[in-house]
């Protein structure tokens, strides 16, 4: 099979064009196009957004030029005496606003600074906007938010409207083969009615019709449910958080909420969230490649003041003013588009669709053949009769109930139902996900995520708590575990520089809850230090209020260490830094002492500062020095010095591990993962934490990252398997492992990351997993599925949900070709053999009903047991339908259809059935032990490998209502609807016998499972004495 399915071969990440278009052209025979190919993307679409978004790329490329162009004509322009244009709509100035949308949209976009400056710069628009600068828009003072989105819109973009139930029924209609048979029933009801007469000649035709409403309502409803969970999940995966200025104060708001007028704050890793202009801000940079298509950071200052919506905060901080949001915005316009491009289809649903278009041939040749040996048997037969040329009603019905009856084979075993049931399990995995805080960004996560064999962690926030406290403070050669201790061991002008060092040089921010309660906004350090801070005492507004930053180098994960230059009205200049030990004692020559007099750095007094910050890191301490340099070079004041600091103190922050890590890292190590630690913590912080959560082993290597990065191809070779924990890491270390991993080892890699320079990892893993609290929108935007709670215990969730759905596709594959085969063989050798087929089309639609509908949220939507981690995980390129798979396929089929032939030409002597109507009775218990054999089938396929297939049944409530369903449904149709199925009432014996039937299906699976067991005997156990699924052939 795998050899037959190599048009269908796709990356689960970045598949090419070619591959995309391969497989589409692959598939020529399918019944309902539009059904089929719904959850896939369209590639024509797709290009047509493609050619839009380039298009508007190039109109803000032409806006730059003309941007750059136009700053030497602003002086020009404005010595001519240009006036701010007073022609506003009446609703603008009425509301109290002196600027209209279409005038911000268009200078913004336009980036055209002439403009800006003739309404007086930032100034100008935001008394226009009536808004403040330094404390944004009043939510109590008029124009209320209301009339401020009513005038300049929300911040929101067009997307295509939701699809009705209706939409859904329509398509579900337009399957070719059920149009056929309503074509066929209709005929059949017209000439039903000449032959027999009204009412009785409707009934079969009449039946044929009921049938298709039936699964046409079932299919419809189905796929509209499919489509409400992944609107859901759509709408979860756009829900963003921005920090605003409103009254004064900082507030989150979602993305949705933002308004023309608000001051939005950016930091390194957030998308720009609309259009605005720069208020102010320290060594902003933005990457505008999303928009333009240059990849040269923009540098944002007050001479280039704009910003656009989407484009990415690359480094530094920075305020901006919302003037244009939603669909007046550039990024508005590309996402318009972007709705249009439609999410990749899943390596599952490409391979399921090549093994649906495969048999579809071969059912349709087989379907050919079995109408072609109908007709010419009757043919023969009228020929015998020299009857040739003598046609009746009845003989026009008996060819269209020929014609109708091969259709319904082919509707029955053609596996339609095969792509959908990956899309309906994936659904159901995404929706239970977010319910258990994994939001899945793309679909073919869950698939990987059962292969996933390797997860590269984060320590920070995934393993730990994220919750952050001061626990030691080396300063003035003293180890100070309180803030009353610190207060009385150092002099006041060593505390002053210590609180100053803590309040200014910090990205987190100070604000006041609606309780009266301090908060800090920002990264936990920084509010550990502040919250440390608060309890010494500082008045953090009186500290920002007396000086001023002149200069501001944020944090980022390459340099290691913020500073901040600020200017101080009692000593002047002073540069503070805080960072990494390693990184800030190379900027240390001097240290300071009790009395506040700053020593020479003697390398005793280095060696000394190590082993604190050694001692602390053996404590599983975050560590980090803070340092200071009084600037007397004016002329370098705009510039940070990298030299000539004091040492301050060793700042030692617990971040306790979280509850549950340990026990969680021992279930992926029993599940055959392999976690490593990868941080950028310091080797001894870095052990101690591992060893905590049970990463580190004996036999595990610790490594730092510069000696990681410099090994040689052959020495990474060797070492990469033994690493478990890499220390004092970048980003570019973590995207070295995590490729070389994947090429070296062959692994499935799941990598977390969270800020904006991990982009690389998450995008190149197999896995991407962004944390949902610390990460940034770059990050969550690389990444494929978003950790909504930062816990490393939601990924061993995530793996779960992983395996459970590569486990259901496959029972409900290996239940679905069952059906199909024996439907097929036993239609087609009872055609050739009698002249005449055991199951009639309304039948043979039930049947179909269950093996693809019913079949598909039976065992599609089984939900995942811990048995699960206690498995070796599925292997990358691993045969989908496995050897056991066929053996339980080629074994059901082989005794459905000998022992119902059996019954169909010698059933009457061994039932002994006697009287005029024993042929119906006969078809009607062949049709009815038929169906039995697929309800227990489908109960035997809840576990391809395991004999106890009813452990942990009675836990999927929609797998036992499906299966009482089925059972009530047939009850109904062979005892009381016999008039359009063309049954009759069976015994009580005949429906014991039935089951008895139906239930030796079970005894055969044992049959070949306890044959599968005694052939990989002799195989390599696993831990818990599960044997790998064996390859297919």
């Amino acid at each position: 099979m795998e050899n037959l399915l190599k048009d269908f071969e796709l990356q689960a990440k970045n598949p090419s064009e070619e591959a995309l278009r391969r497989w589409r052209s692959a598939v020529k025979i399918v019944r309902n196009r539009r059904r089929r190919f719904r959850m896939v993307a369209d590639l024509a679409k797709r290009s047509e957004a493609r050619n839009k978004i380039l298009r508007i790329q190039g109109q803000l490329e032409v806006a730059l030029a003309v941007q750059k162009a136009a700053f030497s004509f602003i002086e020009a322009d404005l010595h001519a005496g240009n006036e701010v244009a007073s022609d506003l709509p009446e609703e603008v100035s009425q509301a109290g606003f002196e600027i209209d949308a279409d005038e911000l949209e268009s200078m913004v976009y336009r980036k055209d600074s002439a403009v800006l400056q003739r309404f007086s710069g930032i100034e100008g628009i935001a008394r226009c906007l009536s808004m403040s600068l330094d404390k944004g828009i009043s939510a109590v003072e008029r124009p209320p938010i209301s009339i401020r989105q009513k005038i300049y819109g929300t911040n929101q973009y067009n997307e295509n409207p939701g699809k009705s139930f209706l939409v859904f029924l329509l398509e579900a209609l337009q399957d070719t083969t059920l149009i056929i048979l309503m074509l066929c029933a209709v005929a059949s009801m017209v000439l039903g009615v000449v032959i027999e007469g009204w009412p009785n000649g409707i009934y079969e035709g009449f039946g044929i019709i009921l049938c298709i409403f039936l699964v046409v309502m079932v299919t419809a409803t189905t796929d509209y449910e499919q489509f409400l969970q992944f609107r859901d999940l759509a709408k979860e995966k756009k829900k963003i958080s921005v920090v605003v200025s409103r009254d004064g104060c900082k507030r989150e708001v979602s993305i949705y909420d933002l308004v023309v007028g608000d001051v939005v704050h950016l930091y390194p890793g957030n998308q720009v969230p609309a259009d605005g202009i720069f208020i102010s801000g320290h060594s902003l940079l933005i990457d505008e490649s999303c928009l333009t298509g240059e990849s040269d950071p923009v540098k944002i200052c007050s001479r280039n003041p704009f910003l656009l919506s989407g484009a990415k905060v690359q480094d530094g901080l920075g305020k901006m003013l919302v003037t244009s949001v939603g669909m007046r915005t550039s990024w508005g316009r590309l996402m318009e588009s972007l709705s249009e491009w439609g999410d990749n289809e899943t390596p599952l649903q490409v391979k399921l669709n090549g093994i649906a278009a495969i048999i579809g041939k071969i059912v349709l040749v087989f379907c050919v053949l079995m109408f072609v040996v109908l007709a010419a048997r009757f043919l023969v037969e009228k020929a015998l009769q020299n009857e040739l040329l003598e046609w009746s009603y009845s003989d026009l019905l008996t060819l269209f109930n020929y014609i109708a009856i091969s259709v319904t084979v082919f509707v029955a075993a053609v596996p339609e139902g095969l792509p959908v049931s990956v899309t309906l399990s994936l659904a159901f995995a995404s929706r239970k996900l977010m319910n258990e805080r994994a939001l899945v960004r793309h679909l073919f996560a869950c698939e990987i995520m059962g292969s996933v064999n390797c997860i590269c962690t984060d320590k920070t926030g995934t393993l730990t708590t994220n919750q952050m406290t001061v626990d030691k403070v080396w300063i003035c050669d003293e180890v100070i575990e309180s803030q009353d201790a610190l207060r009385s061991a150092v002099s006041e002008g060593i505390l002053q520089i210590l609180m100053q060092s803590i309040s200014l040089n910090s990205a987190s921010q100070v604000v006041e809850g609606k309780d009266g309660r301090t908060i800090f906004l920002g990264s936990p350090t920084d509010s550990a230090l502040l919250e440390f801070g608060k309890l010494l005492g500082i008045d953090f507004s009186h500290h920002h209020l007396e000086s001023q930053k002149v200069k501001v180098e944020p944090f980022n994960s390459v340099k290691k260490k913020m500073s901040v230059l600020v200017d101080l009205p009692a000593s002047g200049l002073r540069a503070l830094t805080k960072g990494a030990p390693e990184i800030i004692l190379l900027m240390c020559d001097k240290i300071i002492k009790c009395n506040g007099e700053a020593v020479p750095l003697s390398e005793v007094q280095r060696k000394i500062v190590m082993n604190i910050i050694d001692t602390f890191s053996t404590e599983a301490l975050r560590t980090l020095c803070l340092a200071f340099k009084d600037v007397t070079d004016t002329s370098e004041e705009d510039k940070i010095p990298e030299d000539g600091y004091t040492l301050l103190a060793v700042i030692g922050i617990k971040d306790p591990v979280r509850p549950g890590v340990k026990n969680a890292v021992r279930t992926c190590l029993a599940a055959g993962i392999t976690v490593r630690m990868v941080t950028g913590d310091n080797i001894n912080t870095a052990t101690a934490i591992a060893k905590e959560c049970g990463i580190l082993t004996d036999d595990g290597l610790v490594i730092e990252g510069p000696d990681f990065r410099c090994k040689s191809q052959e020495e990474m070779k060797e070492l990469i398997p033994k690493i478990q924990v890499l220390a004092r890491s970048s980003p570019r270390d973590k995207h070295i492992l995590v490729t070389k991993l994947r090429e070296m080892s062959g692994e499935v890699v799941a990598v977390t990351g969270d800020g904006m320079n991990d982009a690389t990892a998450l995008r190149d893993a197999d896995i991407g997993l962004a944390m949902g609290i610390t990460g940034t929108e770059v990050a969550k935007e690389n990444a494929d599925v978003i950790i909504m709670d930062d816990n490393f215990t939601t990924i061993v969730n995530l793996v779960k949900w992983g395996r459970v759905v590569y486990l259901n596709i496959q029972k409900f594959v290996q239940f679905q070709l069952t059906v199909n085969a024996s439907a097929l063989t036993l239609n087609f050798l009872s055609a050739c053999i009698s002249g005449s087929t055991p199951f009639t089309a309304f039948q043979l639609l039930w049947i179909s009903m269950i093996m693809d509908i019913l079949g598909a949220l039976a065992l599609a939507t089984e939900p995942p047991t811990d048995k699960l981690l206690q498995r070796p995980p599925f292997g990358r390129g691993m045969n989908f339908v496995t050897a056991s798979m066929w053996k339980n396929i080629i074994a059901q089929s082989i005794y459905q259809v000998a022992f119902l032939l059996v019954l169909k030409f010698h059933g009457r002597r061994i039932l002994n059935l006697q009287g005029p109507d024993a042929g119906s009775v006969l078809n009607t218990f062949i049709f009815n032990s038929f169906v039995l054999c697929q309800v227990f089938n489908e109960i035997n396929c809840r576990d391809v490998e395991k004999l106890n297939v009813f452990h942990g049944m009675f836990n999927s409530w929609l797998f036992v209502t499906v299966i009482f369903s089925e059972v009530a449904f047939q009850v109904v149709i062979v005892e009381y609807l016999g008039f359009m199925a063309n049954t009759v009432p069976l015994s009580w014996k005949l429906w014991l016998f039935s089951i008895l039937i139906g239930s030796i299906s079970m005894v055969v699976a044992v049959g070949i499972k306890c044959t599968n067991l005694v052939m990989h005997s002799e195989t390599v156990k696993y831990h818990d004495d599960y044997d790998a699924l064996p390859t297919g052939p």
